[in-house]
């Protein structure tokens, strides 16, 4: 939990002074249940909506269809596959005795996948196709992908999946991943991900 610790000091005349410092943010080994479900429920819900917006969005037609299956195939496949297998094993979280990362992930990859080399977890925001560039792909497709459809095809409806997206979007990046994931992740040091959002030295 995120504080404050006091303490007393002299001035140069010998009077008292209060000093604040701040305290460090909680690493968690194991996150909150709540943490979890709102991590996934937020990841989940940003899928769905990104899915239904494309079917909808190029009129229910075999390409809308096509397009938005290819989308919650890929977004799904990239989160609770590939990052278990890719990405899982080198994080801290793999080999913590009763671990429970934001995403609940790290419980997958012990099941499925080898440990990795935490040496090797940077590696995550490495390369065109690396996990990281992937992830993002899936949170902006369905964004960038709407645009269009909804100037050739407007509805309502489809107006607001867009601002729903881009909300949920905004909601991940300003209170997930700064408020209740990497603020209190164990890798926060070696993770790539964690430098833009300035928790390190939180």
């Amino acid at each position: 939990m995120r504080g404050y610790r006091n303490g007393v000091g002299l001035t140069t005349n010998g009077e008292e002074q209060v000093m604040v410092e701040e305290a460090k943010a909680e690493i968690y080994t194991r996150y909150p249940l709540s943490s979890v479900l709102i991590y996934n429920g937020v990841t989940i819900l940003h899928f769905l909506l990104g899915g239904i917006g494309i079917i909808h969005g190029y009129g229910f037609s075999w390409a809308g269809y096509l397009l938005g299956y290819l989308y919650l195939a890929f977004s799904f496949v990239q989160m609770y596959l590939i990052m278990p297998f890719t990405v899982c094993p080198n994080c801290a979280y793999y080999t913590m005795k009763d671990s429970l990362c934001t995403s609940g992930i790290n419980l997958i990859s012990k099941k499925i996948a080898r440990e990795g080399d935490p040496r090797a977890f940077p590696k995550r925001a490495q390369g065109l196709f690396c996990h990281n560039n992937l992830y993002m792909a899936a949170l902006f497709a369905p964004i960038i992908a709407i645009i269009p459809a909804l100037i050739l095809n407007f509805s309502f409806f489809l107006l607001f999946i867009l601002l729903a997206l881009i909300g949920l979007l905004l909601f991940r990046f300003f209170v997930i991943f700064a408020r209740i994931a990497c603020l209190h992740c164990s890798a926060k040091y070696e993770c790539p991900n964690a430098e833009p959002t300035g928790v390190r030295n939180m």
